[in-house]
């Protein structure tokens, strides 16, 4: 039986093709790229058909479009599992601030912080807030990104988390970049209620969760629905707020993720364990315990190293130690206005193998396969498959280390985003 070759596209020649097969990558496994050497990648109706030694995929495709690779690698996509990208305005301001030695937290105590974006969000247009992610979102396509997790939770009133919503639904819409959506209305306490945190607790428990939930089946029914996050900090929610906000938000049926360990071991990992929440994310200052509760769990871990770059600090997610333990261990760029504006996955991967200890290998797969089984994305992209999205980069190396090894630059050559090429640059 032969197969219909039109609309069809090889992606042969490449050195190296980091196929990732086989899974989401656990502990000491993680570091598994499935390179496959001299291979082809046959790509038809936006999905991976075959992948293999590029001088038989040539002749058992003769008449496919052909595109040369070169020597160069060709590897999945990233998939950036924890963001914030869309926001208006920006926090130049308070760079300066913590420059002089104020930290993070008290920022946000004194208004700043989270709660001077809010204000900046709450006053701009889906328009606006669509306008001023779009650059954001094409710098992290052109950097390599080729799907992306989004949180509201600038808004914090059920109207401006809507509109956050809007924007991440408009721009997935228009692409190239896909955006998956979380509702983080527990990502601070509003000024509006910031003697009162209880009270906001009941309000996002009683009336913003089940509202989030109408809207998306009336709006979106066609696409699942949104994870939703809350920052177990103190100074945001503590323990059992958060494990109010999460037990509503899974009776309700939303996928759960959790801001924890950022400064404070609270306890939100072995939290997000417990209730089966997709993710825990930060983990800077995650107990032994707490580490152990996520290896033992379907929980992935996501560090998100270029927020304590941001803030200057020393302490970074204990890589080494989740390895140990066998847990799930995934990257993120954290991109946001306050500590992380950052859009590039590369830098990431090269801050994870310097303040971490990943070797490339470990920080490649960090940022593909086991990133997309933080958003439950793993049999969808990650790797390259035969029946999975064609999500590919072409680098413009001949070696995978480089990734890691150099950064500052944008290594990408082309982006494929579901079987589409784009030239990046």
């Amino acid at each position: 039986m032969k197969t219909h070759q039109s609309n069809m596209l090889i992606v042969h020649n490449a050195g190296q093709i980091l196929t990732l097969a086989g899974g989401s990558q656990r502990g000491h496994s993680l570091g598994n790229l499935g390179i496959v050497e001299n291979g082809a990648v046959v790509i038809q109706s936006g999905q991976v058909l075959a992948v293999g030694k590029s001088d038989s995929l040539l002749a058992a495709y003769p008449a496919a479009e052909r595109y040369d690779a070169g020597g160069r690698v060709v590897m999945p996509g990233f998939v950036d599992p924890h963001t914030h990208l869309v926001w208006a305005g920006d926090r130049a301001d308070e760079f300066s601030l913590r420059q002089q030695g104020k930290p993070y937290m008290e920022i946000l105590a004194m208004g700043g912080g989270i709660l001077s974006t809010v204000r900046a969000t709450r006053a701009a247009s889906v328009a606006q807030l669509v306008t001023e992610t779009r650059p954001r979102a094409l710098a992290a396509f052109n950097h390599g990104t080729t799907t992306m997790e989004v949180k509201t939770g600038y808004g914090l009133t059920l109207e401006s988390e809507i509109n956050q919503l809007r924007a991440i639904v408009a721009l997935d819409q228009e692409g190239p970049l896909e955006l998956i959506p979380t509702f983080m209305g527990a990502h601070a306490v509003p000024p509006e209620y910031q003697d009162q945190p209880d009270e906001y607790v009941d309000l996002l428990c009683q009336e913003m969760l089940p509202g989030i939930y109408a809207w998306w089946q009336s709006e979106a029914p066609h696409l699942p629905l949104p994870f939703v996050d809350v920052f177990c900090e103190r100074g945001a929610f503590d323990l059992a707020q958060s494990r109010r906000i999460l037990e509503a938000a899974r009776d309700l049926g939303f996928p759960l993720k959790i801001h924890a360990d950022e400064f404070e071991n609270l306890g939100g990992a072995a939290l997000a364990a417990a209730l089966g929440a997709v993710s825990a994310d930060h983990l800077v200052k995650t107990s032994p315990k707490d580490i152990k509760a996520l290896a033992n769990s379907e929980t992935v871990a996501v560090s998100l190293p270029g927020t304590p770059f941001g803030l200057n600090e020393a302490e970074f997610t204990p890589a080494k130690a989740l390895i140990e333990a066998d847990a799930l261990l995934a990257l993120a760029t954290d991109i946001n206005p306050g500590t992380s504006w950052c859009e590039s996955m590369q830098f990431i991967l090269a801050l994870a193998c310097r303040k971490m200890g990943l070797s490339p290998q470990q920080a490649i797969a960090a940022a593909t396969i086991n990133a997309a089984a933080a958003l439950k994305l793993q049999n969808r992209v990650g790797s390259i498959e035969p029946g999975k999205q064609a999500d590919l980069l072409i680098l413009n190396v001949n070696d995978f280390r480089h990734l890691g090894y150099r950064f500052g630059t944008n290594l990408v050559s082309h982006v494929i985003k579901r079987g589409k090429l784009f030239p990046v640059g």
